[in-house]
């Protein structure tokens, strides 16, 4: 007898997956959770500066939720859908809230009040933490809510399973995934009636990031490639503050620019000096001086910008590329908020930076773009209609995207604080319409015939099989090493179009290599290099995608900097950016979609500069 009580299945164990799981289980639907790692061991676990919100101490200086929004469109460069941060500007008070009485452990001020930091973008303290380890809290405490229902049975968490692929039915709309057991390497259909894509990021395919190397951007690749289309996925973030590794990028959070922390470099070039032998006015505090109104709190492409363009003209500590982040100056109350970032630092740089400059330079951080989505406004353009099924569904019927993965909040950059409100925004406002959707479409998924589920199971099987036995004399992770050089080099922090068409050539000529590749490990038990490598022809199509759009976005908006055409072009491109692919040919088409500005007419975005 088949089953019509409705089930959607969640991809993605991080915060945006816990909240809609949350969500969802709370309204009496059925939810299949899957994470390629332990849930509290999600990516989000490794946000560290805060969350943002308008509070009651926000608006005695003078803040709103309108601000909110202002500076978060501001922030974007315009390229944000108004509606949808509208609605997660003004629901963010009640989110934190809720949060609160979830257990999350906020700081608090000497009056029991939950404490404010300023962050990138505001002149004005509206961002709550929790020391600085503020997404390791929050994922605790929505994981805390999970198992609640997991224990109620409903929901049911799939661990250590990777997403291989959408299925959908005869008439194109997603009726559940195929996946795989990463211990025993089964795989296997799951039947739903909807699926919720909350997977993160695409930091991988940079080869290092700040992000976990499990943001490897191919769940979403595999939905780009069975239909799905990607908004904007040009529009990468670099984070000014990390710590260059070997293996990865360790972030430095925004926060301890917030908590006071000053960014500077030696005014004389190649000065090799202790940095705490430079007097202070043998220092050069950039950001202080070129933005006197926002200083260190500039947001992160420019930050970013700055930092890169003096590293360029030989400003760097030593004459490298490194600049100083210094809290060594800040009271010790404030070096306690920031004390798990500085572990980090201690811990992999062996300085104590507790009492001396660390040494930082930007690194591949976000994902402003992602599977593209659409929503149902409010007739006055002020929000979402709430319950909506079409609120972040993507462009297949059935397939929905939250979170990272979603391309619309954040437009041409994200503003610090704001990925962790997006995330929860996106789980808890959204979760109400994905259940509705659930519970009416009109041919539950225990109806679709078993066929359809064998066909892409077996389709999977073939792609497994054929890299487990390949032959060939490509070693993957050494193309995998070119690829996130590649295209670190010509398409982050400065773009340019004769570059970028290089390293679009090298993108091909890498695709070639894939097909002759040789797998070190063909065991059928927990097979990594199986997944990396499959993984990695995903990579490959994906950072096809971020090139050529970035090659045809002719303007400079955000973090999409162009040495080539240096100013914003509203006229031309104040558009999304949809990247559509056939598999059939392997070739990417671009169209545009215009940018309603309803509430918020686009302005100059200057943070008040003062040229040099």
């Amino acid at each position: 007898m088949a089953n019509n009580k409705p089930r959607v299945i969640v991809v993605g164990g991080g915060l945006a997956g816990l909240s809609a799981s949350v969500r969802i289980a709370e309204a009496g639907v059925a939810v299949d959770l899957f994470s390629m790692v332990p849930v509290k061991r999600s990516h989000s676990v490794c946000a560290q500066g805060g969350i943002n919100a308008c509070n009651e101490v926000a608006r005695q200086q003078g803040y709103s939720e309108w601000m909110h929004f202002d500076e978060t469109l501001y922030g974007g460069d315009f390229l944000n859908h108004q509606p949808p941060v509208y609605e997660m500007t003004h629901w963010a008070p009640k989110i934190i809230d809720l949060l609160d009485r979830m257990g999350v452990p906020f700081n608090r001020t000497s009056e029991g009040q939950r404490d404010l930091r300023m962050f990138g973008g505001s002149l004005f303290k509206r961002t709550h933490f929790a020391g600085a380890t503020t997404g390791q809290q929050l994922l605790y405490a929505l994981d805390e809510q999970a198992r609640r229902y997991e224990d109620e049975g409903k929901i049911n968490k799939y661990e250590f399973w990777e997403f291989l692929w959408p299925v959908l039915d005869e008439t194109g709309t997603c009726k559940g995934i195929v996946a795989q057991d990463m211990r025993t390497m089964q795989i296997r259909s799951f039947r739903a009636d909807a699926v919720v894509m909350a997977t993160g990021g695409p930091g991988l395919i940079f080869g290092k990031s700040t992000m976990s190397v499990i943001c490897n951007g191919g769940a979403a690749a595999r939905c780009y490639q069975a239909g799905a289309w990607l908004g904007n996925p040009e529009f990468i973030q670099v984070h000014p503050t990390a710590i260059p590794g070997e293996d990865k990028c360790r972030l430095m959070s925004e926060s301890a620019r917030g908590e006071g922390g000053r960014v500077w470099v030696p005014r004389k070039k190649g000065d090799d000096r202790h940095p705490n032998d430079i007097p202070e006015n043998e220092r050069y505090y950039f950001l202080e001086e070129r933005y006197p109104k926002y200083g260190n709190l500039v947001p992160r492409d420019i930050a970013t910008r700055e930092i890169f363009n003096m590293c360029q003209q030989g400003y760097g500590v030593g004459g490298g590329r490194m600049v100083y982040l210094d809290v060594s100056h800040l009271p010790m109350a404030n070096k306690k908020k920031l004390a798990g970032i500085l572990e980090i630092y201690e811990k992999f740089v062996g300085d104590n930076p507790y009492e001396m400059p660390m040494k930082i330079f930007p690194a591949v951080h976000y994902s402003m773009g992602g599977l593209y989505t659409r929503y149902t406004p409010k007739p006055d353009n002020k929000g979402l209609v709430l319950g909506d099924p079409g609120n972040m569904m993507t462009n297949i019927p059935g397939l929905y995207a939250l979170g990272e993965v979603n391309y619309q909040y954040h437009g041409a950059t994200r503003l610090g604080a704001n990925a962790l409100l997006n995330c929860i925004f996106d789980g808890l406002f959204c979760g109400l319409g994905i259940v509705n959707y659930a519970r009416e479409v009109a041919k539950p998924a225990s109806e679709v015939s078993a066929g359809v589920y064998d066909n892409i199971v077996k389709q999977e099987e073939e792609k497994a099989r054929k890299l487990i036995e390949a032959k060939g004399e490509n070693n993957p992770y050494l193309i995998h090493e070119r690829l996130g050089n590649e295209l670190t080099d010509c398409c982050t922090v400065v773009r340019e179009e004769k570059r970028m068409l290089q390293g679009y050539d090298v993108l091909r000529e890498l695709k070639q290599q894939y097909k002759s590749i040789r797998l070190s490990d063909t065991g059928a038990w927990t097979n990594q290099n199986l997944s990396f490598s499959r993984a990695l022809g995903d990579m490959l199509i994906y950072g096809e995608a971020i090139l050529k759009t970035a090659i045809e976005r002719k303007e400079s908006r955000g973090s999409h900097y162009r040495t080539d055409y240096p100013e914003r072009d509203d006229v031309n491109f104040l558009k999304t950016t949809i990247s559509k692919y056939d598999p059939a040919t392997d070739t990417h088409t671009t169209v545009y979609e215009d940018v309603p500005t309803p509430l918020v007419q686009p302005r100059p975005r200057t943070y008040g500069k003062v040229d040099a």
